[in-house]
This record gives structure tokens, C-alpha cells and sequence, in this order.
């Protein structure tokens, strides 16, 4: 046998060595995506895809949804009443939603968007102004929240400021809530979201025009009715990764 040829049987050995080398190598790269695609996801996988499915909520629900028709809450009498929904804002900006103090928070921390809804209490007396600032997770929510202005009711000063604008709906009982009749404000967090409410009287009284305090009352149902939109809002589900809407 010469040279040459013992030369080039040794190189289609080494060819044939690399070859199957190359195979065993594919054949273990799809072993391990099939097992993938195919296992189980991970807890960590599971919150974070549940986590994402609450940040979306803001853009995947229906508005009717984020803010019901009617939603309960309880007087100081102590019985059930129910506050209803007189309309839905369609502008979800979030510099327009809000005073200018409140707007350059909210923005520096990543607002995606405010959607507001006005409901008004089951005696067509006090009308409030829901607002759900979405942010991009729950820890952009939570630093905004604890720069944001807290609750302050009717001082005599003027008009509660700032906070969120009034949203009044012509033909219902809203039609005269403007900013000017602002008497009381709120905040509320969960999950991603800041719940704020501003709140007056359906005649469309000035909140200069009242003299002094009055805590708690005519105003009670507003953070309580903020709590339960926040609440839905942010109440994370069983992630189901065969349907659509969630990406585990």
C-alpha cells in the first residue's frame, strides 16, 4: 500500500469520525428542545407569565370590565348601596387625565396610560371620578404611588389639587362634576396599576365653597370603590399555557 493511500483512508476516518460527532451532536440539541418545548414550565416561569398577563389587563380587557356597571360599596348606615357607572373616558393619555404635578410623576415613572370612569352613588348626590394609571410592572407602580400626593378631603381652600381631572358625562347626573367641584381625592395601588379618585357633589358645587372639613362623609364610597377596581385589576390568575392570552 503506498503513502498516498494510507494518507487518504486516515482521512476519511477522521471524516467519518466528525461526521458522527456532528450527528450526535444534533440529534442531542433537538433531544434537548423537544424536551423544551415538551416539559413542564418551571414556578418562576409560571409567576412571570402570570405577572405579564396582569401588566397587559389595562389593554386585553374590555373597559366595561376594568370599570363595571355597577360596583357595591358601604355607607356609614352599614347596608350595601351600589355606585353606577355614568360613562367611560375613550382619551387614555396621561398627561391629559391629570394636574400637572401628578402628570410629571406618573410620566417619570412610565405611565402607559390612565383610563378613567365616572360613577356616581346610589342617591345621584356625590359623583366620582375613577383613574387606573398602568405602568409597566408592579415596582414602577409602587415608587410612583409613594411619590403621588395621599388623600385630602374639603378644607376650605379651593379645589383639591392636585389630582386626578373630573370626567362629567352631559345628560347624567355627572353633567356638572368639573374640576372646580374637586372636594376630595384618593390613591390605591395593585399590582401594576395606581387607582387615584376625585370626588364632589352632583350639583356641581364649588369645593371653595365649603368651609370646613368633613371626613369620611359624604365621600366614603370612593375609596372603596377604587379598592375594587384596583383589586380586579391586579388579582393574579392560575396561568393556563394552552390558551392564547397567556405567554408562559
Amino acid at each position: 500500500m503506498t503513502v498516498l493511500g494510507l494518507r487518504g483512508r486516515q482521512w476519511m476516518v477522521v471524516a467519518l469520525v466528525v461526521g458522527c460527532c456532528y450527528l450526535v451532536t444534533t440529534g442531542i440539541s433537538f433531544t434537548g428542545a423537544w424536551a423544551a418545548l415538551n416539559r413542564e414550565p418551571t414556578n418562576a416561569e409560571l409567576q412571570h407569565a402570570a405577572n405579564k398577563e396582569v401588566a397587559r389587563r389595562w389593554q386585553a380587557w374590555p373597559a366595561q370590565r376594568i370599570f363595571p356597571e355597577r360596583l357595591p360599596y358601604s355607607p356609614q348606615s352599614g347596608q350595601s348601596e351600589y355606585a353606577s357607572r355614568m360613562g367611560i373616558v375613550p382619551d387614555t393619555g396621561c398627561a391629559q387625565a391629570v394636574d400637572a404635578q401628578i402628570a410629571k410623576t406618573i410620566q417619570r415613572h412610565g405611565c402607559k396610560a390612565v383610563l378613567r370612569a365616572t360613577y356616581v352613588d346610589q342617591l345621584l348626590g356625590v359623583v366620582v371620578t375613577i383613574g387606573v394609571v398602568a405602568f409597566p410592572d408592579a415596582w414602577k407602580a409602587d415608587k410612583a404611588y409613594k411619590e403621588l400626593p395621599g388623600s385630602k378631603g374639603p378644607d376650605g381652600t379651593g379645589s383639591v389639587r392636585p389630582a386626578l381631572h373630573a370626567a362629567p358625562f352631559p345628560g347624567t347626573a355627572s353633567a356638572r362634576f368639573t374640576d372646580e367641584a374637586r372636594q376630595d381625592r384618593t390613591i390605591d395601588r395593585g399590582g401594576p396599576y395606581v387607582v387615584l379618585t376625585t370626588s364632589g357633589q352632583a350639583d356641581g358645587r364649588p369645593a371653595a365653597a365649603v368651609k370646613k372639613e368633613r371626613p369620611g362623609e359624604p365621600f366614603a364610597l370612593a375609596p372603596q370603590i377604587a379598592h375594587a377596581v384596583a383589586r380586579s385589576l391586579s388579582a393574579r390568575a392560575l396561568p393556563d399555557c394552552s390558551k392564547p392570552e397567556w405567554q408562559c
